[in-house]
Formats: structure tokens, sequence, C-alpha cells
């Protein structure tokens, strides 16, 4: 049974005629075309090890069977904004699984989308934990209550968007968190 040692977050953005070409090339811009892509939920296994997306990369095999969480998001309409991003909880006991997200949306600046796909990691592992806290206390708030817990020590996000292309062309924005053994 596959259970993953590592994960990298990558990102993209393409732009083409076809929509699926568009997602095509976005998946090029993240390094991971040669892939065939598995998506799953969202759980970081225990004892996964985070590392760069250049390394992960690196370790890539042209047809190989790869396991990731994808966010994506794509239009033609001219100058709308799409948004795709991961988020990441990582528990301090390391033997314990974590939580992944993925968020896809319109219309929101990056760092609203990033925001909420942590928050969303970060809400589901306090959850998990038995972690006490106020979801209706905004992002932040809540992001110190989970890390003086002591049960939470990593929180992050990747995110990536885009305005429609101009003329109409497809533009897809997508994030991934790919495993890997």
């Amino acid at each position: 049974m596959f259970t993953p040692k590592k994960l990298f977050l990558t990102k993209g953005v393409g732009v083409h005629k076809h929509k699926l070409a568009s997602f095509e090339v976005a998946l090029r811009a993240a390094g991971i075309e040669k892939c065939n892509l598995v998506y799953v939920s969202s759980i970081l296994p225990p004892n996964c090890k985070i590392i760069s997306a250049k390394q992960g990369i690196e370790e890539l095999k042209p047809g190989q069977i790869t396991f990731c969480v994808m966010a994506r998001m794509e239009t033609n309409e001219p100058n709308r904004l799409v948004t795709a991003s991961i988020g990441i909880a990582v528990p301090k006991d390391k033997n314990s699984y974590g939580y992944l997200s993925e968020h896809h949306g319109y219309g929101e600046k990056p760092k609203q989308a990033g925001d909420y796909a942590e928050d969303l990691a970060a809400t589901m592992l306090a959850s998990t934990l038995g972690v006490d806290f106020d979801p209706n206390k905004d992002w932040h708030e809540r992001e110190q209550t989970y890390k003086a817990s002591g049960l939470i020590i990593k929180t992050t996000n990747i995110c990536q968007s885009a305005e429609g292309n101009k003329d109409g062309l497809w533009t897809t924005v997508l994030c991934a968190a790919v495993l890997l053994d």
C-alpha cells in the first residue's frame, strides 16, 4: 500500500483558445504535465516531508501515476479574476496526519484565497485534534489559537490567480500538492 513520504507544492497559469489545452499549459507551467495525475482528498500523511517544487519536479518520471490534491479554475471571460489555492496544516506530532485543502473561486485577491485555504486546512486539523476555538473569529485570530494549542506547528498556502485573457482565450489557474513516495 502506497503512503506518500514527500509532498511539494506547485502552481501554474495557462492560456489557450481551447479549454483543455489551457489546462495543459498550466500543468506545464507547474512542471507536472508529464504525469498521470490522480486526484485524492485532503489528508497530509503522517511523517510526510514537505520539499521544494524544484526537488519534487526532478523526482517525477514521464507517465508515472502521481497523486495530488489540486485546485483549478478557468474562465474565457475577458478580465475575470480566477484564483486557485491549496492550504496545509501540519500537526506537531509527526506521527499524526495533517490536512490539505483546496479552494477555487472568482473575483478573490490571492491573499484572500490563500488565507481561506490555509484557514480551512487548519480548522479541519484543529477540530480533529480537539482544539477549542471560536469559528466566528477571523482567520488570524483563530490561527493564533491553533498555534498556541501546541498541537499545530505549521500552516501555509500556495495560491495562483490570473485575469481572464482580454481576447477571450481560456485562462486556467491551478495549484497542486503533489504526493511522492
